[in-house]
């Protein structure tokens, strides 16, 4: 296996890999790889590599597994790489256009291309699929009424004024919010050009929380496995945030729509010099799942997934939440579970079950729960 990047993401799912298999960590050079190593406590259990194009090819052989931590601009190369020696690819990011035009070459080359299986996406398409099973038990093929949010936010563990603590690429921050969202909304397709606008609050966990849309939604409902019986009210996937975010943000926001490329990348570097992630501050990530149906006969239920996790001195929740489930995929691969092409996580009721099965293994629950009415 040939795990690739050394940064905020890769963390203890990597340790899963090194457990009677042979891995090698790429970084931008073997210190990077090597100090990466030391801090997960895997030193002398993974190989160290500079990571070049050239490097890993002369390294990869049939039925190896190239797993990219890298940005998603870094990966149809990679792809095209691992399809080239008959390899397999895995990331966390989401597919896009460039990771779907290769899918049959995947197929035709036997190889495996598992995208969306980190935290968000990822571990929010596993409880998605969970909650459409359970509420499919109670309406059956009836005609009803659903409503579904799906929020993810990594924040301060301990709160300050500003409410947020840059602990990744700080202009992604900023380009994530300058990117449309379209969701569904009192039953229809909305788009929302800033999703920033869209902001609403929302108990979770007994906590008041501040959320907004993002990306596109509604592919997400054939992905799901919504029934065509149903009726969307409410579908939409998007950020949480700390209550006051907005308010914190708003001389950002207010500068964000007119600022140039040059701008954007300068106050990024402002902000993230003013908010770092020290050593001393520690991540906590909370995830909401939720679904709720109606049918014509009056019955209502619901079912919420949450997920709360905050990191400690040796590794951030975000890290651990991204490469654990990533690492179960790239597990599955390796032992010939996965058929070749292209796979979002996955939809298979039985691989939903045990990849959570795992992640509890790993202390990974999210607390689940479920009643009549709203």
């Amino acid at each position: 296996m040939h795990w690739i990047g050394t940064g905020m993401s890769t963390g203890s799912g990597l340790a899963l890999l090194c457990e009677g298999t042979s891995v090698v960590l790429w970084g931008r050079t073997v210190a990077k790889a090597e100090a990466c190593l030391a801090r997960l406590g895997l030193t002398g259990r993974a190989a160290a590599g500079a990571y070049t194009p050239g490097a890993l090819a002369a390294e990869l052989a049939p039925g190896d597994i190239v797993v990219s931590m890298l940005p998603a601009t870094e990966h149809p190369p990679l792809i095209d790489l691992a399809l080239a020696h008959r390899a397999h690819f895995a990331c966390s990011s989401y597919a896009g256009p460039a990771i779907e035009a290769r899918a049959g070459a995947a197929r035709r080359r036997g190889s495996v291309l598992l995208t969306e299986l980190g935290l968000d996406p990822g571990i929010d398409h596993l409880l998605a699929h969970e909650l459409v099973r359970k509420a499919r038990q109670v309406t059956g093929e009836r005609p009803a009424t659903a409503h579904f949010t799906s929020y993810c936010g990594s924040n301060p563990a301990v709160p300050n004024a500003f409410r947020y603590r840059f602990s990744w690429a700080p202009r992604g921050v900023l380009t994530a919010l300058l990117t449309p969202a379209r969701l569904i909304e009192d039953g229809a397709e909305r788009a929302v050009a800033r999703p920033w606008e869209a902001v609403t609050t929302q108990v979770v966990g007994g906590e008041t929380v501040e959320v907004y849309p993002n990306r596109d939604s509604v592919p997400f409902v054939l992905a799901y496995g919504f029934p065509a019986t149903w009726h969307l009210g409410t579908f939409v996937r998007g950020t949480l945030r700390l209550a006051g975010w907005s308010e914190a943000w708003r001389p950002v926001l207010d500068e964000l729509p007119g600022a140039t490329d040059a701008r954007l990348t300068e106050l990024a570097d402002e902000l993230a010099a003013r908010y770092p992630t020290t050593a001393a501050d520690h991540d906590r990530v909370v995830m909401s799942v939720k679904l709720r149906v109606h049918t014509g006969a009056g019955e209502s239920w619901w079912g919420e997934y949450v997920l709360d996790m905050t990191g400690d001195a040796r590794e951030s929740a975000t890290a651990r939440l991204v490469s654990t489930p990533l690492a179960c995929g790239v597990l599955d691969i390796a032992t010939g579970r996965t058929p070749p092409g292209p796979h979002r996580a996955t939809d298979d009721p039985r691989t939903v079950a045990r990849w959570l099965d795992f992640l509890r293994v790993q202390s990974i629950t999210a607390s689940y729960a479920e009643g009549a009415g709203t």
